[in-house]
């Protein structure tokens, strides 16, 4: 990270100073807020600290709880969640604790002997899917990383515990804060304390039981839940061989999934346990932990599980359920309002933990309404861009829905009997080709993103054919010209709310050359009246305040001279109009495929790729459309210093 921008300051450069227009946070609510999270969950932490990052909007963030998440829920982080985590600067600390899942093994039935035999063994993830692995940590920990840093932004941003939601309305009529919104206190304290506030943005993240879900009139529908299992948290003595690799078994007395925790002990265990009836819930099976171990004892059989210790444990019902949208508009209004309550994680979408999808979704979810709504508030974007989110969104977690249902559905069906596939049941080698197919699905990568406008379409594609317009921005190495260092080009992008357009040149134009692409683009984006970095960015604010331009070249980092490049490509920012040097990089590393090729990146053309504040591809375009660039941003922008309608 850069750092000393506004003159030099010792200590840890991740403590930001405080800003002067955050006042210190007390034990009572504010009145008057731009936005309102329910829930202290990971799609609460993921959005409140996104918007932590922007001062000027005044955020808050309630909880029931009294106080920060001890033992998790969830603990699978998918690559695509690791590569958001590496947006808030925290990627290195999950890698240094967590477990890293590497391989997966299949076990089945033993025809011979009884019990259970391995029968495959796959990698986890497809080699070169992230440059990150997937891993396994407490959810906890994933909360205490949101919270430090949302304590060290600018906002100094703290959630209020011991808040219960009562409800909301909403006045379209109201002006500038049409929600209203009542929690009880539920500390002992202020214990059935009634607090009202009022806020122009409320985001449900309340859980699968939301009440904001219930006050915007909106319902969670899908198949029945009409399976029960358990889950435990262990410490456990036992000679199973594959206790510390992701696990899946299936036995003639269950299924089962082993989890490898982090520490080189911890175990979670996924135990099947009942079907349940058409209207049963699992609270009426009466199933104890006893009854868990149990279980998992007769499944693994004949190896042995002598359980010393369970810190966490826990029953549940598998069902896909999913909301037909996920804010407070209804359809037929849907051209004549806009939304003002949005829901998010589980409170639009729930399904079975086998996918390893219900944390890392939901963060998914409010990364993509964060920089939204920022926008909006900032006067960056006008309001019309909030509708994007349920669009997206809804979608997408549909198809997880699609997946999820046939996964859990072969996860829990009894293994075939005999090679000849003719009893019931599921083929073990089915199911674990099933498992490689979908690999990107568990690794966080079935996210694509349709056309709007904010998603461009894909004319251009061929100028960069691994960067599909509506996937994820996938890193790669390269090689930063001002200090010859090794980075992830796809790291420079952190959670700012900035806009990405990288440059990849023509391997015959070095910027060198004012003539060349690079050159031409740099000059349209400094000097033109159509460019979108002087018609957004505010007066008084860096250059790349809202459009971060990085360009890269297939030159080594030796051909290429800093001080020949244009201008724009070393900005003056700060208030001492210090130079930016790291905008330049080479594709040419050591030992290392180069990302024109990794890309698929047109050599002679080169392209610009443009990357939205949520790490998504808007856009391919040839170097040299520059109205194409002017005219896809002026449909999603508002001129700085133009007044905002209505929010």
């Amino acid at each position: 990270m850069q750092f000393h921008l506004n003159g030099f300051k010792p200590g840890d450069p991740h403590v930001l100073d405080a800003s002067a227009c955050v006042a210190p946070q007390t034990d009572t609510l504010p009145q008057e807020v731009d936005v309102l999270i329910v829930g202290c969950g990971p799609a609460g932490l993921t959005l409140a600290a996104q918007l932590a990052v922007f001062p000027g909007i005044r955020t808050c963030i309630v909880e029931q709880k009294e106080g920060p998440l001890k033992l998790g829920q969830a603990d699978g982080i998918a690559c695509r969640t690791m590569e958001m985590f590496e947006a808030f600067n925290f990627s290195e600390q999950v890698l240094k604790e967590a477990c890293w899942i590497n391989e997966v093994t299949f076990w089945k039935p033993h025809e011979q002997q009884g019990g259970i035999v391995r029968h495959g063994r796959v990698q986890d993830t497809e080699d070169g899917l992230s440059e990150f692995p997937h891993v396994v940590l407490n959810q906890a920990r994933v909360h205490d990383f949101y919270l430090e840093f949302m304590r060290n932004s600018a906002s100094r941003l703290e959630p209020h515990y011991s808040r219960s939601f009562l409800g909301l309305t909403v006045d379209h009529n109201a002006g500038d804060y049409p929600v209203t919104v009542q929690l009880e206190r539920v500390d002992a304290a202020h214990s059935g304390t009634v607090e009202t506030l009022k806020a122009r943005y409320v985001v449900g993240c309340d859980g699968a039981r939301s009440g904001v879900r219930r006050s915007i009139g909106r319902q969670l529908v899908g198949d029945s839940a009409n399976h029960a299992w358990g889950v435990m948290d262990i410490l456990a003595v036992t000679d199973f061989p594959d206790i510390r690799y992701k696990v899946a078994v299936q036995s003639e007395n269950g299924n089962l999934l082993v989890i490898p925790r982090e520490g080189g002990y911890l175990v979670r265990l996924y135990v099947e346990m009942d079907k349940l009836g058409e209207e049963e819930r699992v609270a009426n099976r009466g199933i104890t932990l006893d009854k868990l171990i149990a279980a998992a004892q007769r499944i693994l059989h004949p190896y042995k599980l002598e359980v010393k210790e369970v810190p966490w444990w826990s029953v549940y019902e598998i069902g896909q359920r999913i909301c037909d949208k996920y804010d407070d508009v209804p359809e037929e209004e849907a051209g004549t309002r806009l939304p003002h309550v949005f829901i998010a994680g589980d409170a639009c979408h729930t399904h079975s933990p086998k996918a390893g999808q219900g944390m890392n979704f939901s963060m998914q979810d409010t990364f993509n309404l964060g920089w939204k709504l920022a926008a909006v508030l900032s006067g960056q974007s006008e309001p019309q861009l909030l509708l994007t989110y349920s669009h997206e969104r809804q979608v997408v977690a549909q198809e997880l829905i699609d997946f999820d249902r046939e996964w859990a559905k072969m996860f829990s069906d009894r293994p075939q009997q005999d090679a000849s596939g003719n009893s019931q049941g599921v083929d073990p080698k089915e199911f674990q080709k099933y498992f490689e197919q979908h690999g990107r699905f568990t690794a966080g990568m079935g996210t694509h993103y349709r056309p709007s406008s904010i998603c461009g379409e894909n004319t251009h594609q061929h100028l960069a054919t691994g960067f599909v317009v509506g996937t994820r921005f996938h890193s790669a190495p390269v090689l930063r010209v001002c200090d010859a260092k090794p980075i992830e080009l796809g790291h420079v992008a952190k959670a700012d709310g900035r806009w990405r357009l990288y440059a990849f040149a023509a391997a015959a134009e070095p910027a060198n050359d004012m003539d060349s692409r690079i050159g031409a683009l740099c000059k349209f984006l400094e000097e033109s009246s159509d460019s979108p970095v002087r018609n957004y960015t505010p007066a008084g604010q860096d250059i790349d305040a809202v459009f971060d331009l990085r360009a890269i070249f297939q030159q080594g980092h030796s051909e290429l001279n800093l001080e020949s490049m244009p201008a724009l490509l070393l900005p003056r920012k700060g208030r001492h109009e210090l130079l930016d040097y790291e905008k330049i990089f080479s594709s040419r590393v050591k030992n290392v495929v180069d990302i024109f090729e990794l890309r698929g990146i047109n050599r002679a053309q080169g392209a610009l790729v443009v990357v939205r504040p949520d790490q998504y591809i808007a856009h391919v375009l040839p170097l040299d459309k520059h109205q194409s660039l002017a005219d896809f941003f002026a449909g999603i922008m508002r001129p700085a210093g133009v007044a905002s309608s209505v929010i």
